[in-house]
């Protein structure tokens, strides 16, 4: 299965700090917010990685380069222009190829086993979202999981992690270069019933503002301190 790494957002609720310098390329915990996904992808046996980009994204290319020293191989898809999620996904899509891949946000935070996406996803379902607890910022979720499967309605609704896997037909639909929003795709195909899930209990964080990037950057490295110490 290949991987995505989504990075091509301008980042704007982290200027000043985004300026100049690309959302998944600021450090927490002593590297790159994007270094902690690959490590993890690495671990979890992927091997190609896609990452897309346009602010700022030769910067990505220049650090990252071709993977090499986690051990993996990666491939940029070169946007200029951001395209939104959705778009992003769709323009990648002859690197991705024709089965399910893994999409992964660059500027989340998540201490997850992603070798156990491999076989999530089922045959008759079109996407698989990896859900967590609704953090102090998105209070009132995304959609809600029952049974397995996501919803529109139900009382307690969680939030999407910015994690899935998806099946290329999701996005058929959309035209190779469009910009294009993930959540009415999601929306439909919820709808639809296509759409299963499950409820992540681990570490998570949305690196959205500076604030939280600097309380992921300070539990991070007291984290590896403890660690040292043990």
């Amino acid at each position: 299965m290949k991987a995505m790494i989504l990075a091509a957002g301008r980042g704007e609720r982290m200027r000043p700090l985004t300026d100049h310098r690309p959302k998944p390329l600021l450090a927490v915990g002593g590297k790159p917010l994007i270094s902690w996904h690959l490590e993890r992808l690495a671990h979890a046996g992927f091997r190609e990685i896609v990452i897309n980009h346009a602010h700022l994204g030769e910067q990505i290319e220049a650090v990252l380069g071709n993977g090499e020293r986690w051990g993996v191989s990666i491939n940029y898809s070169a946007e200029g222009k951001a395209l939104e999620t959705a778009g992003g996904i769709a323009y990648a899509l002859p690197l991705l190829g024709n089965a399910p891949f893994l999409v992964v946000n660059g500027d989340v935070y998540i201490e997850y086993d992603f070798s156990r996406l491999k076989s999530a996803l089922s045959d008759s379902m079109l996407a698989y979202l990896v859900m967590v607890d609704n953090p102090l910022q998105h209070p009132n979720g995304d959609f809600a999981l029952d049974d397995g499967k996501l919803t529109l309605g139900g009382e307690r609704k969680l939030t999407f992690s910015g994690m899935g896997v998806y099946r290329p037909e999701l996005f058929t639909e959309i035209t190779r270069g469009a910009s294009a929003k993930l959540a009415p795709l999601l929306r439909q195909a919820i709808m639809d019933g296509k759409v299963s899930a499950e409820h992540f209990h681990g570490q998570w964080q949305d690196v959205g503002t500076p604030q939280r990037l600097q309380e992921l950057d300070v539990n991070l490295k007291a984290q590896l301190l403890k660690a040292r110490h043990v």
